[in-house]
């Protein structure tokens, strides 16, 4: 039997990000995102949703710093939306939108929360997507470490937690396509594949030029992350054999061996280039440098995972396709896969030989299909069973002595979830978003009490 504690000084915390709950789209001098502009496109968001209302965190923001009193959490990771801080992408910065980061902040500071900044979370300037093709374009690197100048120098001194891009994959490889119209913002169809790794380059070198910046303007010592959805490779049972072949396999799982090996190895994998061929992006000379930053922390998104086992053939694995009836929660992607949150751990460990770095899991969590009963409550049993069982994966990863610092729920409440618009709920608060009340679901007092006794219950 474990009680499945964990040690002293882990860190409970829960995720948002900006253009997901904020609302507030036209306040402050903030200008559209290409998230504006593309839940604007008719058929790009399920029902016609935007983000321009959300959870009007923007204007709540104080009842939803007591939300995180009452849940007991000590950190919070929330992003900054780089049209509000520089509403054309480059060139002046708008001080009324920093000053809403300021309030939100100090806020946060003066109930004990350590804020935890993500730079950017997809929602980029539509301003530079109409100049130059956002992410198609070097130039996007280099205004984004302008505009995490800019931020850093203004904020640093109240926030020493930085992260700096969350989950390039998203933003690049689902916003480009070949031939089909993309599922998230900015929506772009390009001509090869391997246009689309250069986005996903780009993204790399603005992550090791923020690193660069973030380290050269902050007023006091900070810690610097990258936040990476990593695909998950997990054995399909833990002998040696899957084990080493779920290991091979994760260099060509998802966009693995082109984003997250270049951040922590410095090299993209050998694997992935020669699976690319002539579609691998164009390196230039120093990028590689640029991008392999010192890190402080690791962020790793977890939500499911790919089952794995060896093979007889050129590789020496096979990914394995989930039978009829696996269980999922309330997303097509979303399969039920605890396990991944240790092997996503242990991978950069020993897959990616980063044995000291330490991890967060920045983001875990599900989408449940939440309702309200005639007591006005939200019993989501099925979210408790999802989150109880990914936190005792992690805290196996603990126990066997991976560096696993803290776990953030994703999410303190319900938002604008991209593309499904309001139809999928991820929050451990419910949002009626016709009143803006807030309602704490079943699973906001069980994670209370994780908290509370610092153990999975």
């Amino acid at each position: 039997m474990t009680s499945y504690q964990f040690p002293e000084g882990f860190l409970w915390g829960a995720a948002t990000a900006s253009y997901q709950i904020e609302g507030a789209a036209e306040a402050g001098g903030r200008k559209p995102s290409v998230w504006d502009t593309f839940s604007a496109t008719p058929g790009r968001v399920l029902n016609g949703d935007t983000g321009a209302v959300a959870c009007e965190h923007y204007y709540r923001y104080e009842d939803d710093v007591q939300l995180m009193v009452q849940l007991g959490i000590k950190h919070y990771r929330f992003s900054i939306a780089w049209p509000r801080i520089i509403p054309d992408g480059r060139g002046a910065v708008n001080e009324e939108g920093v000053d809403f980061y300021k309030r939100l902040v100090d806020c946060l500071l003066a109930h004990g929360i350590t804020p935890h900044a993500t730079l950017f979370h997809w929602d980029s300037p539509q301003a530079l997507e109409d100049l130059y093709g956002s992410w198609q374009s070097r130039e996007m690197a280099f205004d984004y470490a302008d505009y995490v100048t800019a931020v850093v120098s203004r904020l640093g001194d109240r926030i020493q937690h930085w992260m700096t891009i969350n989950e390039i994959m998203c933003f690049t490889h689902l916003g480009y396509a070949v031939g089909k119209e993309p599922p998230h913002a900015p929506g772009t169809q390009v001509n090869s594949l391997k246009q689309i790794w250069q986005t996903s380059h780009h993204a790399l070198l603005a992550h090791g030029l923020g690193c660069k910046a973030i380290r050269a303007v902050s007023p006091v010592p900070c810690l610097i992350a990258l936040v990476d959805n990593i695909s998950v490779t997990v054995p399909i049972n833990e002998s040696p054999r899957h084990i080493e072949a779920a290991k091979q396999a994760f260099h060509t799982c998802g966009q693995n061996g082109g984003i997250i090996f270049p951040v922590l190895t410095g090299a993209y994998s050998p694997a992935l280039i020669e699976q690319l061929g002539s579609h691998a992006p164009d390196i230039r000379e120093g990028d590689l440098e640029t991008i392999h930053q010192p890190l402080d922390c690791l962020g790793l998104n977890i939500y499911t995972g790919t089952y794995v086992r060896a093979a007889d053939n050129k590789v020496g694995y096979e990914f394995l396709d989930l039978p009829q009836g696996y269980p999922r929660m309330h997303m097509p992607w979303l399969n039920i896969v605890p396990e991944s949150i240790y092997w996503g751990i242990r991978h950069v460990s020993e897959t990616l030989g980063c044995e000291d770095l330490p991890i967060l899991i920045t983001e875990s969590g599900c989408a449940a299909q939440d309702e309200l009963n005639v007591n006005g409550e939200v019993i989501d049993t099925d979210r408790i069973m999802y989150l109880r069982q990914h936190l005792k994966a992690a805290h196996r990863a603990v126990s066997e002595g991976y560096p696993l610092k803290g776990y953030f729920v994703w999410s303190l409440m319900d938002n604008f979830e991209w593309a499904w618009g309001y139809d999928r709920r991820f929050g451990i608060t419910y949002i009626d978003y016709e009143t803006q009340k807030r309602i704490p679901k079943a699973s906001f007092d069980w994670y209370r009490e994780c908290i509370r006794s610092d153990r999975v219950v």
